[in-house]
């Protein structure tokens, strides 16, 4: 730990390097939403893209300069000049500059390779490309960083030659050298060195890191920098990026804050990173990854019943700091695996059954039978909570309409679009609703007839989305006839994130149970709060 709170800049590529990943595509709007999220957490630095590169990222930075971040500096993204031509007459120098970005990153070669490799010019000529195209962007008044591409292999094959990159580029005006580990590919004990090696060299300059996550060591390679004296770590929201993806802001941060007792971000940001990790994941329409550290739904979850069982006397038998501190939430998941003490945490708050043994004995029983059939409730809380309701009954459970009936037809006629349309027959109150609705599948057909026939009754579900299906079938030997069981994940900004599960032969079935279960969760939610108000 520190004795000082030495503070250390945070700068998010996710806009641009994060972007590069398989699978991933913002909009403008987009871009400048996560702008928005990420000035208010305090993130020093964020890059918005290479204005040459696509139109979108040339519009960004025309947007940017109306919607400008409070606190946060919009850096714009580019390469040296080419060889044989002058920096000022270099269409992408020009594009860096017209961006009116007030800090310019711009990325030179350090490994030799690349220069003969992949510029094929001189070494001499790499930097003067270097120097030459730095001071251009200097010039013209604007904070320059250098980004010193593939600077650990190159000081693995030519330290000298990787060294003069970097004097190059301060000459040029730089007054961040970012040395990057581009493939991803060196250990902690050896970017430590070289980090080591650069600070003693360029003692006036702030020294930065830049890791890829090839090797699975990201954040502690980035963390082993920080320790050799690098003031500066650049990475992305949720680790995304080109390849294996990038540092995971999302880690390195609470790292550098309450294992190594730096500074970083804004007061209070540290317990908004879950929410800007879910955030960006929703806006990306990417699936939320339940292991991530930190800010993952399974960060702080807890299933087998020792586990449980210790935590609920100690939460540090089984935790490394609050979930609280990331603005996470400690879970107490439900399965086969589970004893009393878990199901009297998990329950207990909200039903106080704490001292009933023998409820307690009936959920397990009830969860062990289900899970025998093939029902998991890890990734489906809100369907364990209508188990433990419907055993309790009385105020715990209603029903809201009984299903009279539904259909899906599904009709492919030659080579023309797939339609699909579902028919729902409800009684609500004792009343008939007949609603049809069309969609892009069964699952989303019923959706759609199934909140047309309740929307009248029960607006508030309208707020509910959908926002990942999943589908695995439970015993494949089966084939055709295996049952399949169906997890569907909502949010809503009443409950929040949760899951629904369903089970059965037909896909069309476990998918109703699962849907139907999600509404009446949130109804039975929405109830209670009325009644305590």
């Amino acid at each position: 730990m520190n004795d000082k709170k030495t503070r250390i800049e945070i700068y998010d590529t996710t806009l641009r390097d994060g972007v590069q990943a398989e699978g991933v595509w913002l909009s403008l709007e987009d871009k400048l939403l996560i702008v928005e999220k990420l000035d208010a957490l305090g993130v020093d630095y964020i890059e918005g893209g290479y204005p040459l590169s696509n139109p979108k990222d040339e519009a960004f930075f025309a947007k940017v300069r109306k919607r400008p971040p409070a606190r946060a500096k919009i850096v714009a993204f580019g390469m040296t000049r080419r060889k044989g031509r002058q920096a000022d007459a270099d269409a992408g120098i020009k594009a860096l500059l017209d961006s009116e970005a007030p800090v310019v990153m711009i990325v030179g070669k350090s490994w030799d390779l690349h220069v003969r490799e992949v510029l094929r010019t001189s070494p001499e000529e790499n930097l003067k490309m270097i120097s030459e195209s730095l001071a251009a962007i200097a010039k013209a008044g604007r904070e320059v960083f250098f980004d010193a591409e593939h600077f650990f292999d190159g000081y693995r094959a030519d330290s000298e030659y990787a060294i003069k990159t970097l004097e190059s580029a301060v000459a040029g005006g730089a007054v961040r050298l970012v040395l990057c580990d581009t493939n991803g590919g060196s250990l902690p004990e050896f970017i430590g060195q070289v980090v080591e090696d650069v600070r003693q060299r360029f003692p006036d300059v702030v020294i930065g890191i830049h890791c890829h996550n090839d090797a699975g060591l990201g954040v502690a390679n980035s963390l082993s920098a920080v320790a050799a004296g690098a003031r500066h770590v650049q990475g992305t929201i949720n680790g995304i990026g080109e390849r294996c993806g990038n540092t995971d802001l999302m880690s390195i941060v609470p790292n550098l804050v309450f294992k190594c007792g730096y500074e970083c971000l804004t007061t209070g940001a540290m317990q908004r990173l879950t929410e800007v990790s879910r955030y960006f994941s929703e806006i990306a329409n990417l699936p939320l990854r339940d292991n991530q550290p930190f800010v993952g739904l399974s960060a702080f979850a807890h299933k087998g019943g020792m586990h449980v069982h210790a935590i609920r006397r100690s939460t540090a038998t089984y935790e490394h700091i609050d979930p609280v501190e990331v603005g996470n939430s400690r879970r107490i998941l439900i399965s086969e695996l589970a004893g009393a003490t878990s199901v009297a945490i998990k329950a207990d708050k909200k039903f106080n059954i704490d001292h009933d043994k023998d409820f307690q004995k009936k959920v397990i029983q009830a969860v062990q039978e289900m899970e025998n059939q093939g029902y998991q409730f890890e990734a489906a809380e809100a369907s364990f909570d209508l188990v433990v309701r419907k055993i309790l009954g009385g105020k715990w459970y209603r029903r809201f309409w009984e299903l009279d009936h539904y259909r899906c037809v599904i009709l492919q006629t030659g080579q023309a679009p797939t339609s699909t349309e579902a028919i729902v027959k409800l009684h609500i109150d004792g009343q008939p609703v007949h609603t049809v609705s069309e969609g892009d599948g069964p699952v989303n057909a019923l959706d759609g007839a199934l909140r047309q026939a309740l929307l009248p009754h029960y607006p508030s579900i309208d707020k509910l989305q959908l926002i990942d299906y999943k589908v695995r079938v439970v015993n494949p030997r089966a084939g055709t006839a295996a049952k399949v069981r169906v997890v569907i994940e909502f949010h809503d900004a009443e409950c929040g994130y949760f899951g629904t599960v369903g089970v059965n032969e037909n896909i069309i079935q476990a998918s109703w149970k699962a849907l139907t279960e999600a509404i009446e969760y949130k109804l039975l939610n929405e109830q209670e709060k009325r009644n305590i108000e």
